[in-house]
C-alpha cells in the first residue's frame, strides 16, 4: 500500500481517482503544525531552536495519516510545488517520525505543477528527496516574520496607544501607502492650457494641437492662463498652414507573457474588480480540480508562481487552437519563449495557464469567480503565443507662413489585430490613446483652420495605490512575494492601517502614525532596498548559498539592539519626536505669516500632536480649560475648517448651535455647548464633508421611536449602539443590516425583526436565506446559503460552513457547497452535542468533610504570552 499526502481533501479526492486501488490518498488541511502565538517560539539564545504545536484540528487528520503510514510501503509526500509545500511536507515527516510511524517505509517526495491524471502520473515516477534548503528558507522566513512581529508590536503597544502591530513586510507596505498619501497632500495644483485647432488640407479635417508658439517649441507649462491661451488661439486662427511634413511609421506591439501570480492579482482587480485574495481563492479551486461532466479535473496549473515560462506541449496545443479558432495568419512563424524579469524571482515553476487550451471557457460554462478568472487565464495564454498586433502610427505638421505657429496631429491604426483580437492588458491608469487614423494629405498642401479652441487644464496628483498598482509595485522593489501579497494586503485592512475608497488604499491616521513612528525610529527596517536585500538573502537560502542560521543571526543582532535602545526613551519623548517630524504636514506655514501651532480657540495654547487609543490628533496644550481638539493632518483635512468645529446651523426645536466637532475618537456632532451637551458620534461610513444641518439633527434624535408594539403597547426604537445599528423593544435588541434603515425602518418590518430575534434567543433566529442549491447528495436534505452575522454561510442540517471572504455567495454551487461542508465536518464542525453530564455515584456514605487547606498554592498562574492575530502561512501574525 502506498500513502499519498496532499494539503486539500478535494485534491485528494481528485488524485485517488487517479491512482487507483494501490494508493490511499489523505489531506493535511494545510499547515498542521505552528509557532505557539507566545514568546518564546523562537528562541535566539539557542540558536534560534524553534517550538512547534500541532493544531488542534489537525491532531484527528495526524493521528489517522500516522496510522496508515504504519502499514504502508511507500509514504508520498505530495504536497504543494513551493517553498509553503515543502515546509507542510517537513512537518508532517517530523509528526510522523516523532511517532514512529514510518517503521520500514521509504519517504518520497513527489511534485506535480497541475492536478491532471498525466502530471499526476508523471510524478509519481519520478520522486525526489525533500528539498532541505527550501526548508530551511521557510524557517528564515518564518522566524523573522516571528522576531520581528513578537518584539516590535509590544514596543508599538506601550510607545503609541491604539497601535495593534507591525511586521517585517506588512510595515514596509503600510509605508508604501502612506508615502503616496504625502505625495499627494504635498501636491500643488499648477494651472495650463492647451490650443488645438480643426484643420483641412484637402480631404477631411482632422484634429492638430499647437506646438510651436511665437517661433518658440511650447511646453506643457508655457501657456499658463487664459490670457497667454486665448492669444494663442487668435494666432492659430490668424494664421495660414500648409502642410510641412507627412511620417508613417509602420510599429508592432507584442502580446503580454501568460500569468505569474503577481500578474493574475493585478489583471483580475483592474478586469473582474476581484481583491487579491478572491484572485487566489478562485484560482485555488480551479487548480484543485472541478466537476466536468462527471470528472474533477484540475483546470489550471500551480498558481503561485514567479515563472512566465511553459511547457514545450502546451506550447504546441497553443498553436493548434490558435490556428483553428482565428487561422493560421494569427500563428507566429516560431512559438514565444518567455523569460521572468521580476526581481528576487524564485521558484521559477510554469507560468499559470490551462491544463488543456482545449477547454475553451464558452464551452466549460462554469459560474460566478471561476468562470470569470479562467476565462481571463485562458485568454492571456493564447494571447502569448500569437502573432504581434500591426500598427500604423502617422504624425502631420503643418507650419504657418511665417514659420512662428506650429500644429501637429498623430494617429494610430491597427492594420492587422493579432493578439488583439482575444486580449489587450488592462491599465491602471490608462493614458489617452493616440487618435484613430488621419486622412491622406500631400506635403506642401496648403491647410484651412476651420476652427480652434484653448482648454483649461489642471495637473493632479498621483493616484493612490489600487491593489494592482501597490502589488506591481511591491513586485518591482523586490518586497515580499507575490504567494504572500493577498494575506499582507487583507491584514493592513484587518488592522484598520488603511480603508478602501473607489477601490484605492487610503491610510487612517493610525496607519499613518505607525509609519511615521517606524520611519523615525526603525527606519532602516521599512527602507525598501533592505526589504528587497533580506528577501534576496532568504533566495540564497533557498538556493542552498547562505546558512540559514547565519541570516538570523547577522539580522537579529542589530534589531534587537535597536528595539532595546527605544525601550529607553519614553512614551513622551517618542510623541514629541514624531511632533516634530510631522511638523511641516500638521502645521504648515500660515499665508499670514503667524504662529501655526497657536490655538485658534484660546489664542494662548500650543497646539501638538496627542496620541489615544483610537488614533492620534492635535489639541490644545491648555487642556482641559480649552478643549479645542482636530482630526490628526493638515489643518484643512476631511474639510474640517481651521477652528476644528463647524457651525451646521440651527435646531428649530431648541434654538441652540448644533456643531460639527473632531474629537480624539473620531469626528461627531452636538447639540449646544452646555457642561453636558448632547452629543453622537458619525457612523462608520459617513463623511465629515458631507454632513449637513439635516444629517447632523437625524444623529442627534436619536434613538427614533418607530411605534408602538402590537401585543403590548411598548414602543419600538431604533438606534446606532457599540454593536451598531438596531431596533430595541422591551429589552430585546435586533441588528440592522446598515446605518441608513435606522431611519427608514417601519412598524411591520422593526416587529418582524424582534419576533425572529426572540424565537432565535442569542442565535438570532433564521438567518435570511440567500439561495437554495437543493438536495445533499448524501441524504436529500436541503442544502441552502444564509446570510449570518458574521457573513455568509452554507448550511445543511446542523452543519454549518463559512463561504471563503470574497467569494459571491449567491454564485455558490451545490457542488462547491457540499465540498465546504465535508471540510467543515472533517474538521469537527456541526452543532456541538450537549456535554453528557457523568453518571453519579452511588449513594454512600459520607466522609467526614477535610478541612479546606489554607490559600497557600493557587492555580498556577500561566506564563505571560505576548497577544497576537492569526498566524499566516506566508507571513507573521503582524
Amino acid at each position: 500500500m502506498n500513502v499519498v499526502i496532499v494539503e486539500s481533501p478535494a485534491k485528494a479526492k481528485t488524485i485517488n481517482k487517479y491512482l487507483g486501488s494501490d494508493y490511499k490518498v489523505l489531506a493535511s488541511y494545510g499547515h498542521v503544525r505552528d509557532l505557539p502565538a507566545k514568546d518564546g517560539s523562537v528562541r535566539p539564545d539557542e540558536d534560534f531552536a524553534m517550538s512547534w504545536d500541532v493544531d488542534a484540528k489537525a491532531a484527528k487528520r495526524l493521528s489517522e495519516i500516522a496510522e496508515a503510514a504504519k502499514g504502508a510501503d511507500r509514504v508520498i509526500l505530495a504536497t504543494d510545488p513551493d517553498r509553503e509545500g515543502e515546509a507542510i511536507s517537513w512537518h508532517v515527516l517530523e509528526v510522523l517520525q516523532k511517532k514512529r510511524a514510518l517503521k520500514d517505509a521509504k519517504v518520497q517526495r513527489v511534485v506535480f505543477n497541475a492536478i491532471t491524471k498525466s502530471a499526476v502520473t508523471e510524478a509519481m515516477a519520478n520522486p525526489r528527496e525533500l528539498d532541505m534548503e527550501l526548508v530551511e528558507a521557510y524557517l528564515a522566513r518564518r522566524a523573522l516574520d516571528y522576531l520581528v512581529g513578537f518584539t516590535l508590536s509590544p514596543v508599538l503597544w506601550r510607545k503609541l496607544p491604539g497601535a495593534k502591530s507591525a511586521g517585517r513586510v506588512q510595515s514596509v507596505a503600510l509605508r508604501l501607502i502612506v508615502d503616496r498619501e504625502l505625495e499627494i497632500e504635498r501636491f500643488r495644483t499648477q494651472e495650463y492650457w492647451t490650443v488645438e485647432a480643426e484643420v483641412a488640407a484637402g480631404g477631411d479635417p482632422f484634429t492638430a494641437r499647437l506646438v510651436k508658439h511665437e517661433g518658440k517649441r511650447l511646453s506643457k507649462f508655457d501657456l499658463g492662463n487664459e490670457a497667454s491661451a486665448f492669444a494663442a488661439r487668435d494666432a492659430v486662427k490668424a494664421a495660414t498652414f500648409k502642410v510641412a511634413a507627412v511620417e508613417r511609421k509602420p510599429g508592432r506591439r507584442s502580446p503580454p507573457p501568460p500569468f505569474t501570480t503577481s500578474t493574475l492579482q493585478q489583471e483580475a482587480a483592474r478586469k473582474l474588480g476581484f481583491s487579491a485574495q478572491r484572485t487566489m481563492q478562485a484560482a485555488q479551486k480551479l487548480y484543485e480540480g472541478v466537476d466536468i461532466g462527471g470528472e474533477t479535473v484540475g483546470l489550471i496549473t500551480y498558481m503561485r508562481t514567479d515563472g512566465v515560462q511553459t511547457a514545450p506541449e502546451a506550447l504546441d496545443e497553443a498553436r493548434a487552437v490558435i490556428g483553428g479558432l482565428y487561422g493560421k495568419d494569427y500563428v507566429p512563424e516560431k512559438p514565444r519563449f518567455y523569460s521572468t524579469k521580476a526581481k528576487n524571482a524564485q521558484e521559477a515553476h510554469e507560468a499559470i495557464r490551462p491544463t488543456s487550451l482545449g477547454r475553451n471557457p464558452g464551452k466549460l460554462r462554469l459560474e460566478g469567480d471561476l468562470g470569470r478568472l479562467y476565462e481571463l487565464i485562458w485568454k492571456r495564454m493564447i494571447a502569448s503565443q500569437m502573432e504581434s498586433a500591426r500598427i500604423e502610427r502617422t504624425t502631420i505638421d503643418l507650419e504657418s507662413a511665417d514659420g512662428r505657429t506650429g500644429l501637429r496631429a498623430t494617429g494610430q491604426v491597427v492594420t492587422f489585430p493579432g493578439y488583439l483580437a482575444v486580449y489587450e492588458e488592462g491599465r491602471d491608469d490608462p493614458e489617452d490613446e493616440e487618435g484613430g487614423r488621419l486622412p491622406q494629405v500631400a506635403e506642401g498642401a496648403q491647410a484651412t483652420v476651420r476652427q480652434a479652441k484653448a482648454d483649461q487644464h489642471f495637473t493632479e496628483p498621483p493616484p493612490r495605490y489600487s491593489e494592482a498598482s501597490l502589488v506591481k509595485k511591491m513586485e518591482e522593489l523586490g518586497i515580499g512575494r507575490p504567494s504572500t501579497y493577498a494575506s499582507i494586503l487583507e491584514r493592513l485592512r484587518d488592522r484598520s492601517y488603511v480603508r478602501m475608497e473607489k477601490q484605492r488604499f487610503v491610510p487612517e491616521d493610525q496607519g499613518r502614525i505607525v509609519t511615521i513612528f517606524l520611519e523615525e525610529f526603525f527606519g532602516k527596517y521599512v527602507e525598501y532596498d533592505f526589504t528587497a536585500d533580506l528577501e534576496d538573502q532568504l533566495d540564497q537560502v533557498s538556493a542552498g548559498d547562505l546558512d540559514w542560521k547565519v541570516l538570523l543571526k547577522n539580522f537579529w543582532a542589530d534589531f534587537n539592539a535597536k528595539v532595546g535602545e527605544l525601550g529607553q526613551i519614553g512614551t513622551r519623548e517618542v510623541i514629541d519626536a514624531l511632533d516634530e517630524s510631522l511638523a511641516s504636514t500638521l502645521f504648515p506655514p500660515m499665508a499670514d505669516g503667524s504662529d501655526p501651532r497657536v490655538c485658534p480657540r484660546c489664542g494662548s495654547g500650543r497646539l501638538s500632536l496627542k496620541p489615544s487609543r483610537t488614533g492620534a490628533f492635535i489639541g490644545c496644550s491648555n487642556y482641559p480649560e480649552c478643549r479645542f481638539t482636530r482630526p490628526f493632518g493638515p489643518p484643512d483635512a476631511e474639510g474640517a475648517e481651521a477652528s476644528g468645529d463647524r457651525d451646521l446651523g440651527t435646531d428649530p426645536q431648541t434654538g441652540e448651535t448644533v456643531w460639527l466637532k473632531a474629537g480624539r475618537f473620531g469626528p461627531y456632532v452636538q447639540l449646544g455647548e452646555g457642561e453636558k451637551p448632547k452629543r453622537s458620534s458619525l457612523p462608520k461610513g459617513w463623511s465629515v464633508a458631507d454632513m449637513d444641518l439635516e444629517k447632523a439633527l437625524r444623529l442627534l434624535r436619536l434613538p427614533r421611536e418607530i411605534g408602538p408594539h402590537p401585543e403590548d403597547g411598548k414602543p419600538i426604537l431604533a438606534g446606532i449602539g457599540r454593536y451598531g445599528p438596531f431596533v430595541q423593544h422591551n429589552g430585546t435588541y435586533a441588528n440592522l443590516p446598515s446605518v441608513d434603515e435606522v431611519f427608514e425602518v417601519g412598524l411591520n418590518r422593526a416587529v418582524d425583526l424582534i419576533a425572529t430575534k426572540r424565537a432565535g434567543g442569542k442565535r438570532g433566529g433564521e438567518a435570511e436565506a440567500l439561495k437554495d442549491l437543493g438536495a445533499h447528495p448524501a441524504d436529500g436534505q436541503p442544502v441552502r446559503v444564509l446570510a449570518g452575522r458574521y457573513g455568509p454561510y452554507v448550511k445543511h442540517g446542523s452543519t454549518n460552513a463559512t463561504i471563503p471572504k470574497g467569494a459571491d455567495p449567491k454564485a455558490l454551487t451545490l457542488d462547491e457547497a457540499v465540498k465546504l461542508l465535508a471540510e467543515r465536518e472533517a474538521k469537527g464542525g456541526g452543532k456541538k452535542k450537549p456535554a453528557r453530564k457523568a453518571k453519579a455515584e452511588p449513594k454512600a456514605k459520607k466522609a467526614p468533610a477535610k478541612k479546606a487547606p489554607a490559600k497557600k498554592a493557587a492555580a498556577k498562574t500561566p506564563a505571560k504570552a505576548t497577544p497576537a492575530g492569526d498566524i499566516d502561512d506566508d507571513e507573521s501574525p503582524f
